[in-house]
């Protein structure tokens, strides 16, 4: 069985005192047992929640770089010596802000696998791609990389997230159908490239404006595995509903 897994990304938000209140608030409940719960602080609070117990603790990126005169980054291996188990990579804000290709996505992947940290892989087509009906062929696109050149082993690593850019702080959510639509063609990229049992264990989040008004329905389709939330994540009432819609 598929882990199921609802990940909170607070991205640039939470002075430290709110960082504190909200990660204490979710420290401290209670959660089903088959679900994963990881919230994703601004690197600057990561040192101080690794010690978390109850949920698990992601970065929101991390170097392609092992180590040197990168001012401002910080790489895998730091990331790994307090304990993360988790850091998001390829997120359409990088994508989009920061120009990051698919290459320097796949080289960020290589260093979070060799220092034994899992990657939430994001991919996601923008409404652009979406209305000139190109989502498929972009979404293969983003994940050739790690189809084409990572062993089944280090594959089966790794979270997919699928993000429809143009559902992401926008309010606009994928219709259920056309999220799942896009998890199942996903969920074949990975029977193609490493067979049945990979692609039957890989979970593939879904992040577009879920909320508890729709994490239902929408973790109620066969393919998505959970969610890969945003401004939700940051009301713990709102992120507790979204755990509990399986």
């Amino acid at each position: 069985m598929r882990k199921k897994i609802v990940a909170g990304n607070w991205k640039m938000n939470l002075n430290k005192s709110e960082a504190e209140i909200l990660y204490n608030d979710l420290e401290s409940k209670s959660y089903p047992d088959d679900v994963e719960v990881i919230i994703a602080p601004a690197s600057i609070y990561l040192d101080s929640f690794s010690n978390a117990s109850n949920v698990s603790i992601s970065s929101q990126d991390v170097s392609a770089n092992s180590n040197g005169a990168f001012t401002g980054e910080f790489s895998a291996e730091m990331l790994s010596s307090i304990n993360l188990r988790f850091a998001i990579v390829g997120h359409s804000e990088r994508r989009t802000f920061h120009k990051e290709t698919d290459l320097l996505i796949f080289q960020k992947v290589e260093m979070l696998l060799k220092h034994g940290i899992t990657p939430i892989f994001c991919c996601g087509e923008s409404l652009f791609d979406r209305e000139s009906k190109n989502h498929f062929k972009v979404v293969k696109s983003q994940l050739s990389q790690i189809l084409s050149n990572l062993s089944s082993e280090d594959f089966s690593k790794i979270v997919i997230a699928y993000e429809p850019v143009w559902a992401i702080g926008t309010g606009l959510t994928a219709d259920p159908q056309d999220a799942q639509d896009m998890h199942f063609f996903v969920r074949g990229l990975i029977l193609e490239a490493f067979g049945k049992d990979i692609s039957d264990k890989t979970s593939i989040l879904y992040g577009g404006s879920c909320k508890p008004s729709n994490s239902k329905e929408l973790f109620s389709m066969k393919d998505i595995d959970g969610g890969l939330i945003g401004g939700a994540s940051l009301d713990s009432e709102s992120f507790e509903s979204i755990i509990n819609s399986f």
